[in-house]
Formats: structure tokens, sequence, C-alpha cells
């Protein structure tokens, strides 16, 4: 170890930033906020959190723009170490000199955290690299393929941070510590898999740490705080998801009164809106309304947003919600074609999502949909299908993505077996707005490039109708931006010129 002793920096790799150094992910992530606030209430180490893609002066970023010349520019700046943001990341790591870096990786930007333990190596070999998250939870030791990285955490990791902390103090063996994959003198070894937290309550409030804690925490929007969690785990099994594998289909409820307390908290620090991250909101439509009742009474002047499946939406419960505050609505359709949507395991019809699209929309609630295109076994017919059921939906936004089959989910190995992908994967390459996505069994990627561009053309000129209708409706930017549908309004320029 270095000289310079308990001391652990948090990072969440860049992403957005890559394409365009004025873009930002302008919020605080989750995962840094839990492992911070448990670092802090049961250990001594002192800890930073650092989101690299956060920048006070920033611009929204354009959906064209992105599936264009940023996606070059995206590529070149994985290889660029002279960008602005990896200047900030060195000096970040220089100017801290923490004996730990964890990082908290997806997918699209594992290859973000490599570079980033590299240079936490550079900054001292001793640097121990901790790398847990998603991409972690999902291909394991695949990640200490990369030289710089010490050890991978699968699954939750607050108790697991808590251990190995404990364990470099006392300068013990990690044998004994569940959820780890970690090095040791040239081996591999892989500790037995660490039980879910069983009582979710007892977890700190990300918020509540982050003056302490959060680089640069006073030049962010008080809307960096505003997402929060009230369950782990998802019950449903869609085809492309790794949900299931990172936190199970068994779902974990925290207590509607101790959601009400980290919402009560949040408004104290002049929060009017929060949204739920959860993967399903609610699960059950009577948790869905034991958490409204709560909302209700005790958090007055609330308005929150949320996702909800499909099949959980009718009158009472979206009556319910409504009253509660709710003003915002998520939902998943992903393609307008029946068959498709059996494939994927989506356990909805087309049908069924217009009839839901059609009750929130009766309750006055903001509704947003998701589509994706690309799906293995997808045809002309059936992306047709999904252009159409994306101009009919009776939806304010659109949320579009292209299929990517992450590693570790079961749709990469069906793509695998199906010759769509090869050995040489680089999954730097492919995320849900990238221009290199093609997984398509039925057409080559220039015909698909065709039908995909056409339905991307349909996205942006429904969301800037819709937009700049809302925008009108409401009478003023600055009412929109109190809510978080845009936050700046040089993002809702941006918008409307895109």
């Amino acid at each position: 170890m270095t000289r310079y002793q308990n001391r652990i920096l948090l990072v969440e790799p860049p992403f957005y930033r890559l394409y365009k150094n004025n873009f930002s992910h302008s919020r605080y992530p989750l995962s840094l906020g839990y492992l911070a606030g448990v670092i802090k209430k049961k250990t001594k180490w002192e800890v930073m959190t650092y989101n690299p893609d956060f920048i006070a002066d920033n611009e929204g970023s354009s959906f064209s723009y992105v599936m264009g010349s940023g996606f070059e520019n995206y590529i070149n700046g994985l290889k660029d170490f002279s960008r602005p943001v990896w200047k900030e990341v060195k000096s970040t790591i220089s100017a801290f000199k923490p004996t730990i870096v964890g990082i908290s990786a997806k997918s699209q930007n594992f290859i973000s955290a490599c570079i980033i333990a590299k240079f936490a190596k550079e900054f001292s070999k001793d640097s121990l690299v901790i790398v847990g998250g998603p991409h972690p939870s999902m291909v394991g030791s695949e990640v200490l393929m990369s030289p710089d990285i010490d050890v991978c955490v699968k699954g939750e990791g607050e108790n697991t941070i808590v251990e190995l902390l404990e364990a470099i103090n006392s300068q013990s063996s990690f044998k004994d510590i569940q959820g780890i994959i970690y090095r040791k003198n040239g081996e591999i070894i892989e500790n037995p898999p660490r039980e879910f937290i069983k009582d979710l309550d007892s977890l700190p409030f990300p918020h509540e740490s982050a003056p302490e804690v959060l680089k640069d925490y006073d030049q962010y929007p008080k809307t960096a705080f505003k997402h929060i969690f009230s369950t782990r785990g998802c019950p449903y099994n869609c085809f492309y998801c790794g949900s299931r594998k990172i936190w199970s289909r068994k779902v974990r409820f925290r207590s509607p009164e101790n959601v009400v307390r980290e919402i009560k908290g949040l408004q104290n620090i002049g929060l009017k809106s929060v949204n739920f991250e959860d993967d399903t909101f609610g699960v059950t439509k009577q948790h869905i309304k034991d958490l409204c009742h709560a909302i209700k009474k005790d958090c007055s002047g609330l308005k929150w947003s949320c996702e909800i499946p499909v099949r959980l939406v009718d009158e009472d419960v979206i009556s319910t919600m409504r009253r509660s505050g709710c003003y915002s609505i998520h939902i998943g359709v992903e393609s307008g074609n029946n068959e498709m949507l059996k494939k994927i395991r989506k356990d909805i019809t087309i049908d069924e999502a217009f009839s839901a699209a059609k009750i929130i929309k009766k309750y006055g609630i903001e509704l947003n949909t998701f589509f994706m295109a690309g799906f293995p076994e997808e045809t002309e017919e059936t992306l047709n299908d999904t252009m159409k059921a994306i101009e009919m939906i009776k939806s304010d936004q659109v949320v579009y993505s292209i299929f990517t089959p992450y590693p570790g989910t079961e749709a990469f190995e069906f793509c695998k077996e199906n010759g769509l992908i090869d050995d040489y994967y680089n999954v730097s390459l492919y995320n849900h707005s990238s221009p290199a996505n093609c997984f398509c069994m039925n057409m080559d990627r220039k015909r698909f490039r065709v039908l995909a561009s056409q339905i991307e053309k349909a996205v942006v000129r429904k969301n800037k109708h819709n937009l700049i209708r809302r925008i009108f409706s409401l009478n003023t930017f600055w009412r929109i931006q109190e809510l978080g549908i845009v936050d700046s309004f040089k993002t809702f320029m941006n918008v409307i010129k895109s």
C-alpha cells in the first residue's frame, strides 16, 4: 500500500462526454451514493464519489449527432487521453491520492472503467482497483482480463465493500469475503456468492452523504438527486434483460415509511419531484397503493414519476397514483408486433399497450413509451409494425433504442449460438444508440440501417412535435424545468433546433 492510507475514490466511468465534452449526465449515480453511505456509516475510511460524466456548463445531447459523427468522436475518445474528461480523471486521482479506486461499471462504459484502472495504477502501482456494478455482476472473472483490475464484485456491493475495507485495514486475507473474484499471486480466485441484503431499510440514503463526499457537489443541480429506488429485483423474464441475473427475480421492498423518509429529506433540500428508478415500480398493485397512500399523507406537494409494467395498468392503480402526485409514467412496449413480443417474452400484446396508454392519458399523466428495434428474429414486417405503433400510440415521448445483446444475458448467448456475435465482440462498440448495432438474422446490416433510420426519424418527429405542444400547453418553460422534463433552457433550444 502507499503511504496514503484509508482513502477510497468511487467512480462512475465516463460515457456521454466521450461523444462531446459538454454533454453531461447530470445526476448522482445511486450506486456510488449507496456505497459511500455505508462506508461513512461503518468504516473510518475517507471517501470521495466522482462522476466524470458531469460537467456544469453542459448542453443536451442530440439523437442525430449521437447516431452520426458523435459515434466516431466517442470511439476516438476511447483512445485519445488528451481529451478534457481524461485529464480531469487523472487530476482527480492525483489530487485525492486514493489507496483504493472503486469503479461501478455498466457494459457500455466498461472500457472506460479499464482506462480509469490504468490511470490508477499509473498514479500508484500499489493502488487496489475494485470494479463492481452491472457488467462485472454479469460476466464475473472476465473483468480480470484487464491487468489493472484487482478485484471484481458480483451482486450488491454495500456489505462487500465494507468487508473489503476491514480486511485491508487488518491486512487480512480476502478468502472469507463473499461475492468477490480476485487475483492472488497470479491466480484468479472466485469466492462463494453473497446473499442479497434482506432489509433494504437498513441502507443509508444516498443524498445524505453527498454534500461531504461528492466531487463538485455545489455545481450539481438539485434535480441530480431526484432518483430513488423503492425495490430491488424484477419478477419478469424478458429475453434481452440482465436484471434477473443481477438482482434476481425475487423482489425486495423498502417499507413505504422508509421511502417517505428519503423523499422528505429530498424535499428538505428543495426538490419538488422525484423519479423511481425501480426496474419495475411497485411490482404488485397492493404495494403501489400502500406507497401512494404514504406519499400522499406525508409528502405534501410532491410530484413523482416511474416506470410501470403494462400489465399493472388499470383505472384503480392509475387513479391512485395520480392522486398521490404521479405526473409521468414510462411503460415498456418495445415492439409493435405481437409475435415479436412473444419471442422476447414481454408478456403483453400491442393492443394491451395501447389500452394502458389510453388509461394513463385519461388521468392527465405524461406518458413515455419505450420501443426497441433490431431483435434477432426481426423482419421487415415486424419493424414496420413497430414504426406504425410508434406513430399511433398516444404517448408524449418515445424513448427509442436499438437492441443490444449485453454480455452475460440470454440474448447475448442466443446471438452467439446463431452466428450474430463472434469471438472478437468489442463491448465498447455496441450500446442502445450505436449505429454499429445489427444483430438480425433475417436482414443484413445495410437493410437494417435503412429501416432503423426510418424509425429513428419518426421518433424524432413525434418527440419534437410533442415537446413543442407540451411547452405551450404548460405556458412556461420554467414550469417544465421544475418538473424535470428537460434540465435547462439550452437543452430545450437544442431539441427545438435539431
